[in-house]
């Protein structure tokens, strides 16, 4: 385990609850951080130095700072390991995706984004895709963050800009812009979110063919968008609080036009560790398809993934709405 701020920690725990995990490896680079985790987990895990040899780990789950991730992921990728990456800005996204072939040749799994969104949003996705007869739209939105590295991160993609997928082409649109109401399970309900650099589109387009629009959004208030390309004005909450994800897929099942909404509402940390830790099992496992990608891309059949999250109590939910006229 590198890294274990408020994400890599949560991961760290799931992992040394989970039957047939052996032994954990965790590091740091903020001192005595590492040795704090492992004292609260047990014999199971024991510290290690930032650069340890990582030969011989089965898998290495990378939870610091995304701009890190790729060349960490490179090093495990070289040891022999499978390795679950956290990083969900696009930037780092693009980078641990272009480590395709080298995992291919080697014969493993980089799972890129194995987070809460994306992570948790990919697997809802391909498990609602799955009951149209073609899917032609996915919309994803957003709420909430992490620890402080995962809110900076959030709060510098509203500055940023977004990319769209549309009739087969990919849109570069401006961050902060293309407000929309998006209601999120309770008690999140409706917030106002905006387009940001956000890697759910490029995480899910090469899943599905039929697909003609993509998009992805975040909820941010009015505040947030005029500071976005400035430092954070004050210090991000320690874990974040509570936050949610919607899917919302369009498409063709049973010969109509229909829409499926899915949602997750939890802390954010809490969801993404658990996400990381399934998928780290999955990859060990050997139940995910080799060479680097999102969970949408790796996985066949997400529902024995998503049947993992809900017992360790990550659950999602689907709208169950009616039509006004």
């Amino acid at each position: 385990m590198l890294g274990v701020g408020a994400l890599g920690s949560r991961a760290a725990r799931q992992l040394a609850s989970t039957p047939g995990v052996d032994a954990i490896l965790v590091t740091d680079p903020s001192p005595g951080r590492a040795d704090g985790v492992c004292a609260s987990l047990g014999p199971v895990a024991r510290s290690a130095d930032v650069d340890f040899d990582l030969k011989g780990n089965d898998v290495v789950v990378l939870g610091g700072p995304g701009h890190v991730q790729a060349g960490q992921a490179e090093r495990a990728l070289a040891a022999g390991a499978h390795v679950v990456a956290t990083a969900d800005d696009l930037t780092s996204v693009r980078g641990l995706m272009a480590l395709d072939g080298m995992a291919k040749s080697r014969r493993r799994t980089l799972v890129a984004g194995a987070s809460f969104s994306p992570g948790l949003s990919c697997l809802l996705a391909t498990h609602g895709a799955s009951l149209f007869d073609e899917l032609h739209e996915i919309h994803v939105a957003r709420h909430g963050t992490g620890g402080p590295t995962c809110a900076r991160a959030h709060h510098a993609a509203l500055g940023r800009s977004a990319m769209d997928f549309r009739d087969g082409q990919w849109v570069e649109r401006q961050g902060g812009s293309g407000r929309e109401l998006v209601w999120f399970p309770e008690p999140v309900a409706g917030q106002d979110c905006y387009r940001a650099e956000m890697s759910e589109a490029v995480l899910l387009v090469p899943r599905f063919p039929t697909l003609e629009r993509a998009t992805a959004r975040q909820a941010a208030t009015r505040r947030d968008r005029l500071t976005a390309r400035l430092p954070m004005l004050r210090q991000p909450h320690p874990e974040g609080l509570v936050g949610a994800v919607r899917v919302e897929l369009r498409g063709l099942r049973n010969g109509t036009f229909d829409t499926l909404v899915y949602g997750a509402m939890d802390r954010p940390a809490v969801a993404a560790g658990a996400v990381a830790a399934v998928a780290a099992v999955a990859a060990a496992d050997g139940e995910l398809h080799l060479g680097a990608g999102g969970l949408a891309t790796l996985v066949d059949d997400p529902l024995p993934m998503l049947a993992d999250l809900a017992a360790r109590g990550i659950r999602g939910a689907v709208f169950a709405g009616a039509n006004v006229l």
